[in-house]
C-alpha cells in the first residue's frame, strides 16, 4: 500500500527546537509514523510534555535539555541517539531564527549570530550524525524559510541566515548522496508562539491570510507532515530539494513597517 511508504517503523530520529511549535509537533509526528525520537531545547518541562504526546502514540523519546545555540550541544545529539536508541536514521534541523532588526542596527556580531544559529547548528548536528546515518541509509530534513527566497524589510539577518542554509541543504546532499539524503522545508507563517503576538491580533492576521494565496495561516502539522514525507520511503528520490510550504507565497504577508531610511 502507498501509506507503508510513509511509515518509519523503528527508526530513530533527533528533532531539534522539539520543547514546542513546529519542533513538538513534528517529533509527535514521527512517532506516529513508527519512529523513537531524541527530543531537545531549552525548556526541559516543555520536552517532558512532548515526550508524553510521543508516548501515547507507542514510542520512546529521549529527553535532551540543551542551549542549542552552541553547535556542540547540537553536535552531541548524535550520540545521544546512538547510546539510547542504538542507531540514527533521520536528523531534523528545526532550531533557528532571529528576530527582525533594520540594516543599521544589524551588527556583524548580530549577523553572525543568526548565521550561527541557523546554519553552524545544523551543520554541526548533521556532520555528527553522518557515521550513523551513512549505516542505514538516513535523511537529513532541514526547516529554512520563505524569507530565505523573497524580499522583506527587518528581515537581513534571518533571511540571509536561512538561504544559506537553503544553499547548505544543496550542497549536503550531493556531499552525503547515495547514502543519506539532505532536502529542506521553506517555512511560510505557521501559527506558533513565535507569532503569537501578530496572530493573536484578529486585525493583522486578516491581513496575513489575505496575503496569502490559500487565505490562512499554517498550522505546524502541515510542517510535520511534510518533514514525515520527506524523511519516509514516500519521499525517497529527493535530495537537495527545498519544498516550499508557505500557503503559496511569493512575497511576505507581514509587513513590519519599517519606514525609509
Amino acid at each position: 500500500m502507498i501509506l507503508d511508504r510513509f511509515r518509519l517503523t523503528d527508526q530513530v530520529a533527533v528533532v531539534t527546537g522539539a520543547g514546542r511549535g513546529l519542533g513538538a509537533a513534528t517529533a509527535v509526528a514521527l512517532a506516529e509514523a513508527g519512529a523513537d525520537v531524541v527530543i531537545a531545547s531549552r525548556t526541559e518541562s516543555q520536552l517532558h510534555e512532548v515526550a508524553e504526546r510521543v508516548a501515547a502514540a507507542g514510542r520512546r523519546a529521549h529527553v535532551v535539555p540543551a542551549d542549542l545555540s552552541d553547535p556542540a550541544a547540537a553536535a552531541a545529539l548524535a550520540e545521544a541517539a546512538t547510546s539510547t536508541f542504538g542507531r540514527l536514521d533521520i536528523v531534523v534541523n528545526n532550531v533557528g531564527g532571529t528576530f527582525p532588526r533594520p540594516l543599521p542596527e544589524t551588527t556583524v556580531e548580530f549577523l553572525e549570530e543568526a548565521f550561527r544559529f541557523n546554519v553552524s547548528t545544523a551543520h554541526a548536528l548533521t556532520a555528527a550524525a553522518t557515521p550513523a546515518l551513512l549505516e542505514n541509509g538516513g535523511s537529513v530534513v532541514n526547516i529554512s524559510s520563505i524569507m530565505g527566497r523573497v524580499q522583506g524589510r527587518g528581515f537581513l539577518a534571518y533571511g540571509t541566515a536561512k538561504a544559506a542554509l537553503s544553499q547548505y541543504t544543496r550542497l549536503a546532499a550531493v556531499d552525503l548522496a547515495p547514502r543519506v539524503r539532505v532536502n529542506a522545508i521553506s517555512v511560510g507563517s505557521v501559527a506558533t508562539s513565535a507569532l503569537e503576538l501578530v496572530v493573536g491580533n484578529e486585525e493583522i492576521r486578516a491581513k496575513m491570510e489575505q496575503a496569502t494565496p490559500l487565505r490562512r495561516i499554517g498550522e505546524p502539522e502541515d510542517i510535520a507532515a511534510a518533514v514525515v514525507y520527506l524523511a519516509s520511503r514516500a519521499g525517497g528520490y529527493l535530495t537537495g530539494k527545498v519544498l516550499e510550504v508557505d500557503g503559496g507565497l511569493q512575497a511576505p504577508n507581514l509587513d513590519l513597517g519599517l519606514p525609509d531610511l
